[in-house]
């Protein structure tokens, strides 16, 4: 399981670009979507071999200094709920702010391991200027220097000492994990009272790993897995343009602990910014997707209404339009029962196998016909390709001038792929390696 690593403090005092050096560890991850701020705040990091997610609770704070309190009590807070592990930092510049005092109060209360990290310590004074941080009754400190870096390995040594170890792996359960999410009010909780419905003696309800995530067994109709419900993504008020952290956070959990997600949208509100955030959140974390379009019963339908909205949904999905949207009433019951087939059949499509000598047989020709366009006079030749042994669908091809070959003739290949094998809700990685 992984765990969750969140970095609090003030504003200015280098969270951001703690988080940046952390996150940098494993660019591939961070590959951002354009135009979607959630890379500003959640990313993924490895040091000695141990993985968890990182969030940086300072992204978006805007206006006075007492919406600034509120807005770091509640951020801490949060923090403190859903975090495995709190990185407290301060700036040795400025030394101990009242504010800092204010967050030191909250987190003196918490059971949860707090490194206190003390930024900007890039000489021998500055270390000295650094014992002043003792008073905030918080223990040792870790000095370090976000810009240079210099630091940086000591605090994060410790930070993974104190990391929960991941031995409960799936070891009585090898049940699949849906994810039911998606914005407030969408209507996943009604979604699943509707699934589950009366016959609550099928259901053990374990408190899941957040307080709002809650895992329930699911057992009818032939189909058994576990059902991880998110009570809802929040959107605060202050907010108006940034899919802002506290959304972030409640979701990052039940998504990177499942195997496939079934987004819940509100037909009659579309597919918003909000909605998209989940969505890209659930393809960067390699998980299956299904897209239920939920209160279709409310929409004033015509012959088009369906395709025309589906379009609507792919457009905003692409390049990644392979997936399978539905159109659902948790309310009248309408489809609910396909979208449990569809979510069993993308849970297959992603643990899907394919033979390398089929693979071979089919593919090689396809490219034959298409070779990747010839860069600077060089022809790329692709010789042999095959699956990997991964979780999640990853096909490496091998060739003689990797770095030649482009996005789109990536996309050529997936595509290729997908109209011969049932990959739909499945993200797919595609590797140019030399032979």
């Amino acid at each position: 399981m992984n765990n969750i690593v969140a970095i609090v403090g003030r504003p200015n005092v280098g969270k951001s670009t703690f988080f940046n050096r952390l996150i940098q560890r494993r660019e591939a991850i961070v590959d951002s979507v354009s135009g979607v701020t959630r890379d500003r705040n959640y990313g993924k990091s490895e040091w000695n071999g141990k993985q968890f997610s990182v969030i940086d609770t300072g992204g978006y704070i805007k206006g006075s200094d007492d919406i600034f309190e509120a807005e770091i009590r509640r951020q801490v807070e949060l923090a403190i709920d859903e975090a495995d592990v709190i990185v407290f930092v301060v700036d040795v510049e400025e030394g101990i702010t009242p504010m800092d005092e204010e967050v030191a109060k909250l987190l003196r209360k918490v059971t949860k391991p707090v490194l206190l990290a003390v930024n900007k310590v890039d000489n021998a004074m500055r270390e000295k200027d650094a014992v002043e941080f003792y008073n905030l009754g918080l223990g040792d400190y870790y000095t370090f220097a976000g810009m240079s870096g210099s630091g940086t390995g000591e605090l994060l040594d410790a930070l993974v000492e104190l990391l929960p170890n991941a031995q409960e792996t799936q070891t009585e359960e090898e049940l699949p994990r849906f994810a039911v999410v998606g914005r407030p009010n969408a209507g996943k909780s009604s979604f699943i009272n509707a699934l589950i419905g009366e016959d609550r003696f099928v259901v053990t309800d374990i408190a899941g790993t957040t307080r709002d995530a809650i895992d329930t067994t699911y057992n009818r109709f032939g189909f058994e897995f576990k059902l991880v419900d998110t009570a809802g993504i929040r959107r605060k008020a202050k907010v108006k343009e940034d899919l802002e952290f506290y959304s972030v956070m409640r979701s990052v959990r039940a998504i990177e602990h499942s195997d496939i997600c079934l987004l819940v949208i509100d037909a009659t509100r579309g597919f918003e910014g909000q909605d998209q955030s989940i969505f890209w959140l659930a393809e960067k974390n390699r998980k299956g997707i299904v897209i239920l379009v939920n209160k279709w019963d409310l929409v004033e339908k015509d012959t088009m209404t369906t395709r025309d909205y589906e379009r609507k949904i792919r457009e905003e999905i692409a390049p990644f339009t392979d997936v399978p949207i539905l159109f659902i009433s948790a309310l009248t019951k309408q489809r609910l029962l396909k979208a449990l087939e569809t979510a069993v059949q993308v849970f297959e499509n992603r643990k899907q196998r394919v033979a390398t000598s089929k693979f071979n047989e089919l593919m090689l020709p396809i490219i034959e016909h298409n070779p990747p366009p010839a860069l600077k006079g060089k022809y790329i030749k692709i010789k042999f390709c095959m699956q990997l042994p991964t979780p999640t669908p990853q096909f490496v091809f091998f060739c003689n001038l990797p770095q030649y070959v482009k996005d789109p003739y990536k996309r050529f290949i997936e595509n290729k792929l997908r109209e011969n094998y049932d990959f739909s809700g499945v993200p797919i990685d595609i590797y140019f390696r030399q032979k």
